[in-house]
């Protein structure tokens, strides 16, 4: 039986390469042309910073599990969202898991996929305003709901462009506004300030050493509970 050997990638890039002149028609060398730049690899698209996430650090420190430790290894933004696994690892950015759980939530941030607050506006030091808004749609409705706001706005003396209503946060009553990580204020209305882990996706807890151990563990559970219950009875 043959046996195949399969080149390896040192030995096709130090293979010699031989050109063929094109002698035919200038259409020909056009559709060469094209045909080499569709084969190229594409660049990894750069999303544009949001209000609440302007910078790498915010990044990290939202998606938590402890990545924001590596945000000194991220120089830029476009770093942040063009370096590949294999360039994370040599950053030293481990283990594998961590690497992986980056570049979902890169993913995620391209298709505008964000956590709490991706979708404010008026953000200054990582801290957005929250106040109430009311609107009368007729004699007998009245609509509540959050908006952000400017520091110090109150929501009833800016236009309705400016309003940003707000996903994850309603009016209980007439004032109060529940949601993660509000922080009442004294004045009316809620802060939402750039916290820890605020869009970490939790792990599960494992029971009984996970999926692939949980047959094993229990068995061995029940042979020692077994056996101390027989020593427990005087049968050795």
């Amino acid at each position: 039986m043959k046996s195949f050997r399969v080149p390896s990638a040192l030995g096709l890039l130090s293979r010699p390469c031989v050109v063929t002149p094109i002698t035919s028609a200038p259409g020909l060398r056009a559709q060469a042309r094209w045909a080499h730049r569709d084969s190229l690899p594409k660049l990894p698209e750069i999303p544009a910073p949001i209000p609440f996430v302007p910078d790498v650090e915010t990044f990290l420190t939202l998606i938590g599990r402890g990545l924001r430790q590596h945000a000194s290894k991220f120089p830029t933004w476009e770093a942040l969202f063009s370096l590949s696994s294999e360039q994370l690892r040599e950053l030293g950015v481990e283990p594998p898991r961590t690497r992986r759980y980056l570049l979902q939530w890169r993913q995620k941030f391209r298709e505008g996929r964000f956590g709490i607050g991706g979708d404010l506006k008026h953000v200054e030091n990582g801290v957005a305003i929250l106040k109430p808004k009311e609107v009368v749609k007729d004699p007998l409705t009245r609509e509540r709901f959050v908006v952000n706001v400017p520091p110090h706005t109150n929501p009833d003396h800016i236009t309705p462009e400016e309003l940003v209503r707000v996903r994850g946060f309603k009016v209980r009553g007439i004032r109060t506004i529940l949601g993660p990580y509000a922080l009442p204020m004294k004045n009316g209305g809620v802060r939402l300030q750039v916290t820890e882990g605020m869009w970490e996706d939790k792990r599960g807890h494992k029971v009984d050493g996970g999926e692939r151990r949980q047959a094993e563990v229990r068995f061995k559970r029940g042979v020692a509970e077994r056996k101390a219950l027989r020593e427990k009875q005087g049968f050795y």
